[in-house]
């Protein structure tokens, strides 16, 4: 039997293959790739090659994953399909140009730039799916950000306690020492600042976030602000994965007024997913699956750059970690439990189409982390 043109396709990239293996199978077709570095095993079932072709050539990998959304495609197990695919990304996709899908993505996402009326809109089409959503999946705390497992923290929650901790214990502060939180989420790390005896502000974009904030800590200050709108002076800063959200053109801003609200001899406790250097020049052209679908207006930093920005406004990061492994496990506990809570998940109103989604984006941010890509950063920031 005569190879299908839609596989022979496909297997002019998947044959470059250099790290793990990839079996494919389809209509009248089955094949496996192997490279030959270790590296993760997934398999790809295409339901409709002709349909998902075509949303290759017009989008590329954005494509590839809203073929998944269509059912194009499947998976038995996303997380180690979209990990070797992310690994071998380079050799099977050699060409730096891009397609009218690309190009109508990144008009898009450019259209969603921050403006404070734009901020406010991209932030609540993500927040604001629902606090039962969120809360069937999430730990007890209600925390969207990456755990730190590292030094043997048993659960997912436990996890959460451990970064709050060690975010905390950057600022070195005293009992009632002024503490302001520049996104504060539905209040996880407001909890853990009161129990330390800290005065605690907090400010969020999300009033579905909001509402559950003031309930778990009413001794804690927090208001529907924009960062750009903050006042006043505060011994420390707290901002953990909130930077991702405001956009490369206010990279700046945020620092500058970072130090504009600092005490002189305070710190910032800073937490932010970043990208590689080596991908950046590509990613900044383009409009990825998570800009496009699940965080309108966002964009990852390098290091580099955050570094950059911080000093520019007169301020030095320092004393970075570096928590790639961690997310990784964070990603992998919530994907478990949206599957675990998936009749719940349908009984809110969202849809097969979302749950698809929502499993698409976890497995594609844990393959970002388990390659390389991205990686999670704490540091500390203060004047020099």
């Amino acid at each position: 039997m005569s190879t299908p043109l839609w596989a022979r396709v496909l297997e002019h990239h998947f044959a470059r293959i250099g790290a793990g293996e990839l079996v494919v199978r389809g209509p009248g077709y089955a094949n496996r790739f192997s490279g030959a570095d270790p590296g993760p095993a997934g398999a790809l079932e295409v339901v409709r090659p002709r349909r998902l072709l075509l949303r290759l050539a017009r989008s590329g990998a954005l494509g590839f994953g809203e073929g998944f959304l269509a059912g194009d495609w499947q998976s038995p197990d996303l997380f180690p399909l979209l990990e070797c695919l992310a690994r071998n990304q380079a050799a099977m996709v050699p060409t730096q140009r891009l397609s009218p899908g690309r190009v109508l993505a990144l008009l898009k996402h450019r259209a969603r730039w921050n403006t404070r009326r734009g901020a406010r809109r991209n932030i609540e089409a993500h927040y604001d799916l629902g606090n039962d959503f969120y809360g069937l999946w999430l730990d007890e705390s209600m925390t969207y950000s990456c755990a730190f497992f590292d030094r043997g923290a048993a659960t997912l929650a436990a996890a959460q306690q451990e970064k709050y901790r060690r975010a905390l214990a950057r600022l070195d502060a005293s009992g009632g020492a002024r503490v302001l939180e520049i996104g504060c989420g539905w209040g996880g790390c407001a909890a853990a600042g009161l129990a330390r005896g800290l005065d605690w502000t907090g400010v969020t974009l999300s009033p579905a976030q909001l509402r559950v904030a003031r309930e778990r800590s009413p001794r804690a200050r927090l208001a529907l602000t924009d960062f750009r709108d903050l006042t006043g002076r505060y011994d420390h800063l707290v901002s953990i994965e909130m930077l991702e959200a405001v956009g490369e053109r206010l990279w700046p801003a945020f620092f500058a007024k970072a130090s504009s609200l600092l005490h002189q001899a305070g710190r910032m406790a800073l937490q932010v997913i970043v990208i590689q250097p080596e991908y950046f020049p590509r990613y900044r052209r383009g409009a990825d699956f998570i800009q496009r679908h699940v965080f309108p207006g966002g964009m990852l930093p390098t290091a580099e750059r955050l570094r950059a920005a911080a000093r520019e406004a007169g301020l030095e990061m320092t004393d970075a970690s570096f928590h790639a492994g961690d997310y990784a496990r964070t990603l992998a506990h919530w994907d478990a439990n949206v599957r675990a809570r998936r009749e719940e998940i349908v009984a809110l109103g969202l849809d097969a189409r979302f749950l698809r989604l929502w499993r698409y984006y976890l497995a594609y941010c844990a393959a970002g982390f388990r390659s390389g890509r991205i990686d999670l950063l704490q540091a500390t920031v203060a004047r020099p």
